[in-house]
């Protein structure tokens, strides 16, 4: 794609090609490529690889968190039906936390060329490259870093034993959010919710990507007006 004299060598490394795009990185960014090939991102292997994840190193990786997380809950004091109750909380607030961030952060316009830059990083290499497997998941290393803020967050709002619950809910809504992506994605769904799911996500990638910004539910989308029309989300395969 040529923009203001520059254009984009698919055949390179993206990452550091994509700021000289300027203001038309946005056009060129929501015009994807539907390939299962995602594209290099750098030209040093070491950084490469820290961009690549399978989708099973979610659950593996931070489940036992969240059983740690729970489990210190119940070392606590606190009862099964408390503990549900907290778990589920901390399950509704991710959700909230899912549709803000996607809609308000990886879909804020940029032009400036570190703006391009971090922006692709974030989130339009997505949008460029839906379908690649190995970058439809939030990698290890970056949600560990995120966690620290997340958990001090919580414990100004809770006390010393609901914190781990209230966490490892949240915790556990973000494995169901990055799973139930990756799903809608490369999933083959046989009944009528995650077909629904899967027809609404795939309808803010190709058809209409400023609507249906909830990936899990379209809950938030509907108590913020962003519900995509319904004509072309029925159409959406």
């Amino acid at each position: 794609m040529v923009a203001k004299g520059f254009t984009v060598d698919l055949n390179k490394p993206l990452v550091f090609q994509v700021g000289h795009l300027g203001e038309s990185y946005q056009e060129w960014v929501h015009q994807p490529i539907v390939s299962k090939e995602g594209p290099r991102f750098f030209e040093s292997d070491f950084w490469e690889n820290l961009t690549l994840t399978v989708w099973w190193a979610i659950p593996t990786i931070w489940l036992p968190v969240v059983c740690w997380c729970i489990s210190k809950s119940v070392r606590m004091g606190h009862t099964l039906p408390e503990i549900v109750m907290m778990v589920l909380f901390g399950i509704f607030i991710w959700t909230l936390i899912e549709y803000t961030l996607h809609r308000f952060l990886f879909h804020i316009k940029t032009k400036s060329y570190w703006g391009n830059t971090i922006h692709y990083l974030l989130h339009g290499c997505h949008h460029k490259h839906p379908m690649d497997g190995l970058r439809l998941v939030f990698p290890p290393t970056a949600t560990a870093i995120l966690c620290f803020p997340f958990w001090n967050l919580v414990r100004i709002f809770a006390t010393p034993s609901t914190t781990p619950a209230l966490f490892g809910g949240g915790l556990l809504g973000y494995v169901m959010y990055d799973v139930t992506h990756y799903y809608l994605h490369h999933g083959q769904p046989s009944s009528d919710v995650p077909k629904h799911l899967k027809r609404y996500h795939l309808n803010h990638h190709f058809r209409i990507q400023d609507k249906g910004y909830g990936i899990t539910s379209s809950l938030w989308d509907k108590v913020f007006g962003t519900l995509p029309p319904q004509k072309s989300a029925k159409e959406c395969k």
